[in-house]
């Protein structure tokens, strides 16, 4: 299944590619003929590829974080953040790679009372200072169980963040909002007092895997 949120750019792309195969015919160099056929139709598969979509099975339970996005754990660090969580906190960075799923999803059952966007660089997504020079997206949640503030982090390549949420929204855990195109990062920001259970390197998947859970 591809992504509504990819539906323009594989159209925009089917379309060239036709265009291209079209012009092909008319060239009489067969090995000329014959590389852009391949290359057409391979940087089509790639596209279709990046914007699959399937199907996630999340815990749904208030109890526990999980992902908002596929990739690989690149930080596990205590900050201090004065955006949403305001004290001592808990950032968790999830680095996308371009052969990821790229769409996210909500980590918690909640209330959205938090929501910013920054207009920023584009250093690389593992750069340290990303989470505070990138183009981002910062959203608050009100849950059950406390605040949960996660960002949508564009990187060198990645130059398109997609959310389609707003303050005072009622969301669910597990739930499509968005997704950053051709790779990036996003952070989970908690307080301390929830439970880390993920490490740097661990592979996660969006949706499913638990970040944090908190024992009540």
């Amino acid at each position: 299944m591809i992504t509504k949120y990819g539906y323009s750019t594989v159209g925009i792309i089917s379309a060239i590619v036709l265009i291209l195969i079209i012009i092909s015919f008319f060239i009489k160099n067969d090995i000329i003929k014959i590389s852009i056929v391949v290359v057409s139709l391979l940087f089509l598969v790639f596209t279709v590829y990046f914007f699959r979509d399937p199907d996630r099975t999340s815990p749904n339970s208030n109890k526990v974080i999980v992902s908002p996005a596929d990739g690989k754990i690149l930080i596990v660090k205590n900050i201090i953040d004065d955006r949403f969580i305001q004290g001592d906190a808990v950032q968790i960075s999830i680095f996308m790679s371009p052969l990821n799923v790229h769409v996210n999803r909500i980590p918690i059952d909640g209330t959205v009372e938090y929501f910013n966007y920054i207009n920023g660089e584009y250093l690389v997504a593992f750069h340290d200072k990303a989470d505070k020079r990138n183009e981002r997206t910062e959203i608050g949640i009100k849950s059950k169980y406390g605040k949960v503030l996660f960002t949508q982090v564009a990187g060198f390549v990645a130059r398109r963040i997609v959310c389609n949420l707003s303050e005072g929204d009622t969301v669910r855990q597990g739930k499509r909002f968005g997704m950053i195109k051709f790779g990036s990062r996003v952070d989970v920001v908690v307080k301390p007092d929830w439970n880390i259970k993920v490490k740097e390197g661990d592979v996660v998947t969006a949706g499913e895997t638990i970040l944090f859970d908190k024992q009540i």
